[in-house]
């Protein structure tokens, strides 16, 4: 899976559970909501993403042919 992708799942994620905890906890979770739609707002014009760091780190979202040189196939390794 691509990682813009998987970066989509979790802000989505995250905002629809944090609405969830303010209407029925708190309405001081809307800040944690705020704080996702800031670090979308930031990445769209800096291309920094704190997530896609993390997931980089922890090996998911990546493929073979990401690290292959432009020309050569991944698929004949």
């Amino acid at each position: 899976m691509k990682m813009h992708m998987i970066i989509r799942r979790f802000a989505g994620t995250f905002i629809l559970i944090s609405l969830l905890l303010a209407h029925y906890h708190s309405p001081n979770w809307l800040w944690f909501t705020a704080f996702v739609g800031f670090n979308l707002l930031q990445s769209s014009f800096t291309n920094f993403c704190p997530l896609e760091i993390v997931l980089k780190k922890m090996g998911v979202g990546g493929s073979c042919c990401e690290t292959v040189k432009s020309g050569e196939s991944c698929c004949t390794k």
